[in-house]
């Protein structure tokens, strides 16, 4: 595999879930300013339609990422969908506040991505977080898709194209690229806290730990590749996996898809 296994300070249990969450609002920013919600929207409403389904079971969902986002941009488009977030450690502070959203259920008991039987049913979704996952937990996930046969989409935001030797090269001035974004995109963060542009301007940790993540992120995605090694087995005539390069409204690239399907007969 190409991918590699580097660490990211939100994976350990130890970092604080405020601090995590200030890390997901600033992605937030980012995915609205790409139109990713809209690629997203597009990409699940046509399964929801296509397996007559209208519940979409979010896997991974930390602090709720672009799954917010991407209900609106559903209902923009008259789709009717309820979205559901899990995770195998819930946010409490971000339960508290996604539930408010109408459209929006966070379920308070912990959700185990590797074991699609212990989610609720419909669409079974991970958004930018597959990478979080060791090969092994990654193969126990797919495998547990297509037992079950659930409808299941993966999509991460970047493809991991570059070689890890110029990724690596490119490493310092990366970190301060991103850096200096975060001072642009905090304005935009909402809800904006005090703890957000304190810890921001003032003492800048959420630029540093936002930069370092978000670099050591892409070598961590599973290229489509890799998907091949992972999925490996696991493709029947009453199921199916399709991979491809996720598209914005401009045609340019935004990602990748992995989706696997029951096969309708």
């Amino acid at each position: 595999m190409k991918r590699v296994q580097l660490f990211e300070f939100e994976d350990f249990s130890w970092f604080p879930d405020w601090l995590r969450t200030s890390l997901t609002n600033l992605l937030v920013v980012l995915i609205k300013m790409m139109g990713v919600h809209h690629v997203l929207a597009k990409r699940i409403g046509e399964v929801l339609k296509s397996q007559g389904l209208s519940q979409v079971v979010d896997l991974g969902s930390g602090a709720g990422g672009a799954m917010p986002l991407v209900l609106e941009s559903l209902k923009t488009e008259n789709q009717n969908a309820q979205i559901t977030l899990t995770d195998l450690y819930p946010s409490a502070s971000s339960i508290e506040t996604l539930n408010k959203i109408d459209g929006i259920t966070y379920l308070e008991e912990s959700v185990d991505a590797t074991n699609f039987s212990s989610a609720p049913g419909g669409l079974k979704t991970m958004i930018n977080c597959f990478h979080h996952m060791r090969p092994e937990q990654a193969r126990k996930i797919v495998e547990s898709a297509f037992k079950t046969k659930q409808p299941f989409l993966i999509y991460e935001l970047g493809d991991n194209k570059i070689p890890l030797i110029v990724w690596w090269l490119l490493l310092p001035l990366s970190i301060i690229v991103m850096i200096i974004m975060v001072l642009f995109m905090t304005p935009f963060v909402r809800p904006l806290t005090f703890k957000q542009i304190l810890f921001t301007y003032l003492i800048p940790i959420i630029p540093v730990f936002y930069a370092w993540d978000g670099q050591a992120s892409m070598p961590r995605i599973y290229t489509l590749d890799d998907m091949d090694v992972l999925l490996e087995g696991l493709s029947s005539e009453d199921y199916t996996w399709t991979k491809e390069v996720a598209k914005n409204e401009k045609g340019k690239n935004a990602g990748i898809f992995v989706l696997g399907l029951p096969t309708k007969h």
